[in-house]
């Protein structure tokens, strides 16, 4: 079979299977850093699964399954969201279920003192469509504070300020209820950069004492999903999220996953596009 025509190109493959950007993969082509079939890989390559890729050495196993699943996971906070830690921290891929095919990628990231909700699934394209600044999801956090904030500040957060050469805001922050220097509040972000929260709050003088993530788009974290604990998305939930990203779902005929905890209810809020 002529190559121009067989399989998909090796970037898109691998980017798929949530190795890397596409981009970060043709880098890694043109670094030789990629071999298929024992040989050096080269831009516009197509792939199949009856290919044998190479990353650094190591296979990579490139059959991809058309089914879908996505896990809510309610971090701990102390753990990483990286495969692994040179410090011996421990990660949140530990106690994950293992799969069948392919491999977690966590859609977005949170850092090691922050807790609460955190996406992963086995489609790279879905999870970089959640990442992605232009399908315009935000990310609420409740955030706990040492002081209640006057009206100035609030007004302040909300108009931006500078932090490290950046310009951070909230797009709302709402008070929800505490005392003395045990205040809590709700507040929203459009991105999520780094530390972006605890930052806008040092930017007026406040310390950040807990800082949990309980949205991310319409996905809720649920109330029944203890801490360090894991839920697979229900397939109706799976389904609205892509018809919202206007991403191809098929029906799965059985969960991927060797161990599989269904979400009590559905994990989804009303939202923009998400027909409900």
């Amino acid at each position: 079979m002529d190559e121009s025509t067989a399989g998909e190109r090796l970037q898109k493959v691998l980017a798929g299977l949530g190795l890397g950007s596409r981009r970060e993969i043709e880098t890694w082509i043109g670094t030789e850093r990629i071999r298929v079939n024992g040989e050096l890989a080269h831009l516009g390559q197509r792939v199949s699964d009856d290919d044998v890729v190479e990353v650094d050495g190591r296979r990579v196993n490139i059959q991809r399954t058309s089914t879908t699943e996505v896990l809510v996971l309610n971090k701990a906070g102390g753990t990483v969201c990286t495969r692994s830690d040179p410090e011996g921290r421990k990660t949140i891929y530990a106690d994950l279920p293992q799969l069948r095919h392919g491999r977690w990628i966590s859609v977005g990231r949170l850092d090691i003192q922050t807790s609460g909700l955190l996406l992963l699934t086995n489609d790279g394209q879905l999870a970089n469509r959640l990442t992605h600044p232009s399908t315009g999801l935000d990310r609420e956090y409740a955030v706990r504070i040492n002081r209640k904030l006057e009206d100035e500040e609030l007004t302040q957060l909300k108009a931006g300020v500078e932090s490290e050469g950046e310009t951070l805001r909230f797009s709302d922050i709402r008070y929800y209820n505490g005392s003395d220097n045990n205040v809590w509040y709700h507040v929203v972000l459009m991105e999520g950069k780094n530390r972006e929260v605890r930052r806008l709050f040092e930017a007026i003088g406040c310390v950040v004492s807990r800082l949990k993530r309980v949205r991310y788009g319409p996905v809720i974290l649920p109330s029944w999903l203890r801490n360090g604990q894991w839920a697979s998305m229900t397939r109706s939930d799976v389904r609205q999220i892509h018809r919202m990203l206007d991403l191809p779902y098929q029906v799965p005929k059985k969960s991927i996953t060797k161990a599989s905890k269904v979400a009590k209810t559905s994990c989804l809020l009303p939202y923009p596009k998400l027909g409900n």
